[in-house]
């Protein structure tokens, strides 16, 4: 078995109706497996009786997006995975171009061209055209600038590395994805897959962006953009992200600043009444701190097999002083050449 389209599920049936049809119908190339994390709704039973063609690999519990992904894979044998939301819209022949993008550029792993469900010309917030990352440790997409939201109008049609893919349908090859570790659990869920990606990439490893492939993704489906739970779990994670991977030069002033960039937003929450959110960035902060000699020990693990520690995708910029100070909502705005590209 080549390759296997892995769906995480908990408690989704309304997802799996909806969506997983066409996942089963446009992807000859690949057998369908939908992991679940212990879900209490009919899921199960649905699949069983509308899908029977579909592998179920069932969870003792909810381990969350990573841990989830993690003990699924496990039990699947194939040289490719793709990790898919159950909430995301495939189209025929999607998987396809994605398959020979990876074989054709060498890429360990890549993403499509991800669309809102919602507004079929517009790029959606999880990945969009591929995901950066800036000097300061703040992720951002072609096509979605912290939440600027670009129509697609080809200005993303071509095939190009990027720094991270988007982990509501990312294709990775298996043996990567086990050497690597898999996702990281302590995420539990946001970034993961990030995390994921530049551990790949300090390895050697390089990330891909296929526009010959499109889905389309509702977002939010599990945990909507403006909850202070997502809030927490991105601005913890960010900084889990820098303390574990970041090489390119000396981490402790690397955090102190970002700490600094993270109270500064913060104190916006604040002034704009969003108290929920302004506590979720202390309490990120607060996870860091109780968490840091972990994450340190992960990071001193991983050193030394560290190959590179400038990557393409990297912006050399502030995104942040961009978007915010200078009004470039346009990832075409950014200098092509503030961006580090491959080889350099």
């Amino acid at each position: 078995m080549q390759t296997v389209v892995a769906i995480l599920n908990w408690n989704g049936l309304s997802w799996l109706q909806k969506f997983l049809p066409d996942v089963v119908r446009y992807s000859p190339e690949a057998a369908v497996a939908v992991i679940d994390n212990a879900s209490t709704d009919e899921s199960l039973a649905w699949i069983k009786s509308h899908h029977p063609e579909v592998q179920i690999i069932q969870l003792d519990r909810n381990y969350g997006f990573a841990g989830g992904y993690n003990k699924g894979l496990e039990k699947l044998e194939a040289e490719n995975f793709v990790l898919l939301n159950s909430d995301v819209a495939v189209t025929p022949g999607w998987l396809a171009p994605m398959l020979l993008a990876m074989e054709g550029n060498g890429w360990d792993a890549l993403q499509p061209k991800i669309l809102s469900f919602q507004q079929k010309d517009t790029f959606e917030y999880a990945g969009a055209a591929g995901g950066f990352i800036d000097r300061d440790g703040f992720v951002f997409c072609r096509g979605r600038m912290f939440n600027h939201f670009e129509k697609d109008e080809g200005q993303y049609n071509k095939a190009s590395e990027v720094f991270w893919a988007s982990g509501a349908a990312l294709l990775v090859k298996a043996l990567s994805y086990r050497e690597a570790g898999g996702l990281d659990e302590d995420f539990f869920a946001h970034m993961e897959e990030i995390d994921l990606c530049w551990r790949l990439k300090n390895k050697g490893k390089r990330i891909g962006y296929c526009p010959d492939s499109v889905v389309y993704h509702v977002g939010g489906g599990t945990l909507s953009k403006i909850n202070p739970r997502k809030t927490y779990l991105n601005f913890r994670n960010n900084l889990y992200l820098l303390v574990k991977n970041y090489h390119g030069g000396n981490l402790g002033v690397k955090l102190f600043w970002r700490m600094f960039l993270d109270g500064l937003a913060a104190f916006k929450f604040l002034f704009e009444g969003q108290f929920r959110h302004f506590f979720a960035v202390f309490r990120a902060h607060m996870s860091l701190y109780a968490n840091l000699a972990k994450f340190l020990k992960k990071r001193k693990s991983l050193a030394p097999g560290i190959k590179i520690n400038r990557h393409s995708g990297y912006y050399k910029r502030s995104v942040v002083w961009q978007y915010f100070l200078k009004g470039k909502k346009h990832f075409l705005n950014l200098h092509p050449d503030d961006f580090t590209a491959f080889g350099k």
